[in-house]
């Protein structure tokens, strides 16, 4: 069985395609730590995570210090042994976003190398349960943007085959939040789905107040996102039993035990597990099976491109989220038709680095483990 030779880690900065806010901060730069695994047979898997403007210096020092030099000599082709081993060598740092990112950049790694090594795409890899999801936009939703504009971007996400669009709320007033939906709902039509984010900007009382105003009014939602902060689980039961409207949760939790007590205490209707902060694709293909068990949707947060292949793989994925981040240092992008994103059938993660923009990019030379 092949074993890891070497570890190289580096960092790529990129700026938002358009500019993004919410009920809480502005998304102003994606940090972006690459780790990329050599076995001794020379296959290589490349493995990434994020932030939204700081922090990567920590996730790379985590990965240099403490992380990376466990992996050297490590049988590649296990990949939750691999896991286990780190997150108990880092368990005093854990559970926790620093942990969880350094975690994930090695784990998507290591899932990349068993693809390319066998030639699978990851989407048949880890289930292979369909090959197209429907894409909605988030671009189109921001809080910032003046309704005119608001309703503008998202009539035309809608002419460009989106099967939805997400809206930001937040506003001081909730009739400045219903304004809007209902502009939008006007303009997109009955058959498109209209998601909302609250980005846990809400009390539990404001919370409940809002969604019966939403309700109310027949504007017709998918879901309520991160209605409330992400650790008040007892205040997301109350919530979704005072609505019709599925609550939505998961980019902000940081392990499968915080998925399970939002699942067993029927806290949400919408598990939103984001592949970078749960820790890699291990855990979150875990917490994408928990969820099957529960009848609950998976629809996850962000990282579109290797989130694709992952939602494919699994009977219970709904929606994939559409948010250009790559573009600048990957080549090929995710293919769209009718509204819905195709499992990429390379080898792999199904993300086509470039390499020479990476290069250029990068904010240091490649930190080199043997």
């Amino acid at each position: 069985m092949p074993r890891i030779a070497r570890v190289e880690i580096t960092q790529v900065d990129l700026a938002p395609k358009t500019q993004r806010s919410d009920a809480i901060q502005a998304f102003t730069c994606q940090e972006t730590p690459i780790v990329r695994i050599i076995d001794d047979d020379g296959v290589a898997g490349t493995g990434y995570s994020y932030t939204i403007g700081q922090g990567g210096s920590s996730v790379i020092a985590l990965l240099r210090d403490h992380l990376a030099p466990r992996l050297i000599g490590a049988e590649a082709d296990r990949i939750e042994a691999i896991w286990q081993d780190l997150f108990w060598a880092t368990h005093a740092l854990s559970v926790g976003p620093l942990t969880a990112l350094s975690l994930a950049a090695i784990d998507t790694a290591l899932w990349d190398l068993r693809g390319q090594r066998l030639g699978m795409p990851l989407a048949l890899l880890a289930g292979g349960a369909r090959n197209r999801v429907p894409v909605y936009d988030t671009e189109s939703g921001w809080l910032h943007l003046e309704t005119a504009r608001l309703v503008d971007d998202a009539a035309a996400a809608v002419g460009r085959g989106f099967r939805g669009v997400k809206v930001k709320v937040g506003k001081p007033s909730a009739r400045e939040d219903l304004v809007r939906l209902e502009a939008v709902r006007a303009a997109i039509g009955a058959d498109v789905a209209l998601m909302t984010d609250a980005n846990q900007g809400f009390t539990v009382a404001e919370a409940i107040r809002r969604a019966g105003l939403f309700e109310r009014a027949g504007v017709d939602l998918a879901w309520l996102e991160e209605p409330l902060p992400a650790e008040d689980v007892e205040g997301h039961v109350r919530l979704n039993r005072a609505t019709t409207i599925p609550i939505a949760v998961g980019e902000s939790l940081y392990h499968p035990a915080q998925f399970r007590d939002y699942l067993a205490r029927n806290a949400c209707g919408i598990v939103q597990i984001d592949v970078a902060r749960i820790g890699g694709i291990t855990p979150w293909l875990k917490v994408a099976h928990m969820a099957e068990a529960f009848n609950v949707a998976v629809c996850p947060h962000f990282l579109m491109e290797l989130h694709l292949p992952l939602v494919c793989a699994v009977p219970n994925g709904a929606w994939l989220e559409h948010i250009p981040q790559l573009d600048d240092i990957t080549e090929g992008g995710i293919t769209i038709v009718e509204g819905h994103a195709l499992a990429p059938k390379t080898p792999g993660n199904g993300i086509v680095w470039d390499e020479a923009a990476i290069a250029r990019q990068r904010r240091f030379t490649p930190i080199v483990v043997a």
